[in-house]
């Protein structure tokens, strides 16, 4: 699994920063990619990553501000025109509103698309399970409907102990293959080898919450409770933690205390205000490992991967 920042700024572009949009990447999961949040040139961000439209399978609005919806026509066009292999379906989670919105905006500019566009009004709850996966979102608490989504990866099938197997008589071939993803097999001599006695306890998948635009709030702390990876917003830093509040929004404080009071591993701190500049951002980070040390700040095109239970930020082969 790997995240992809394409927009981490606030209310509007910067030079620095575009609007909100990031990338989860789950190619050796299942193959695609889970967009959250579509702010204004999403695609043209992508367009400077590996990432492949045709690719993304899930779009998941946290609300309904236009720094985090304003991209999403262009994209779902620009999508149809790419041409090659059959363009996948694609669904779009967000809160009441936004099927209305994107159907207008689509009919109105006469816009067609060549794949099946579902949409999924989310409440409180989960919002899409599978054999993989469950996300589950909780309202927060901003000017206008915000959620927060909880990413869970269902555990994983544990290792194939292959010597036991062997020596239990099980032959090299397709019987390992059918042991490994949890089915029993009958050896000739009509011995039955149990696939949990060959295989090792399964593991645990990861968890990833990503918050939208929020106060500090005890929804956020439940969604986030043991996560390996907290995304949340920091507008402002805590000085300006008046405007936060006028405004619905966060510090950098309040994001390393939800971390912290919800035992996650990791703090990503997003949606930065242009009012803080490059330079500002060692201060930003410090004033959070006071409180949560496992604190990364994303900026455009941050690419962190996940592995072994660690997160680590690195650079995109393009």
């Amino acid at each position: 699994m790997e995240l992809q920042f394409l927009g981490t700024g606030a209310g509007m572009p910067s030079k620095e920063r575009n609007t909100s949009s990031l990338a989860l990447k789950l190619f050796e999961e299942r193959g695609t990619i889970w967009l959250f949040d579509c702010g204004e040139a999403t695609q043209h961000q992508i367009l400077h990553t590996t990432i492949k439209p045709r690719k993304v399978e899930k779009i998941f609005i946290t609300h309904l501000h236009g720094d985090h919806i304003f991209g999403l026509p262009g994209f779902l066009s620009s999508r149809s025109f790419l041409g090659g292999e059959e363009t996948s379906p694609l669904t779009l989670y967000g809160p009441c509103g936004l099927k209305d919105w994107v159907i207008f905006t689509l009919q109105l500019t006469k816009t067609h698309l060549n794949y099946p566009l579902h949409f999924v009004e989310i409440h409180e709850g989960i919002i899409f399970e599978d054999d993989q996966f469950i996300v589950t979102a909780k309202q927060l608490e901003h000017v206008i409907p915000c959620y927060g989504f909880r990413v869970e990866q269902k555990p994983l099938p544990g290792e194939l102990l292959v010597e036991k197997a062997l020596k239990l008589g099980v032959p090299k071939g397709p019987m390992l293959g059918k042991l490994k993803s949890g089915e029993d097999v009958t050896l000739e001599d009509g011995t039955i080898v149990y696939s949990k006695d060959v295989t090792a306890p399964p593991k645990k998948g990861f968890v990833v919450t990503v918050l939208g635009d929020t106060k500090y709030c005890h929804q956020s702390i439940e969604l986030s409770k043991d996560a390996d990876i907290v995304i949340h917003e920091a507008t402002f830093d805590y000085s300006t933690k008046k405007l936060a509040a006028d405004y619905g929004h966060s510090t950098n404080v309040d994001a390393a205390n939800i971390a912290k009071e919800a035992a996650a591993k990791y703090l990503i701190l997003n949606h930065i205000s242009a009012r803080f500049l490059p330079h500002d951002l060692d201060k930003i980070i410090k004033e959070s490992k006071n409180i949560f040390p496992n604190v990364f700040v994303a900026n455009d095109f941050s690419l962190f991967h996940w592995k072994n239970g660690r997160l680590t930020e690195g650079n995109e082969d393009k």
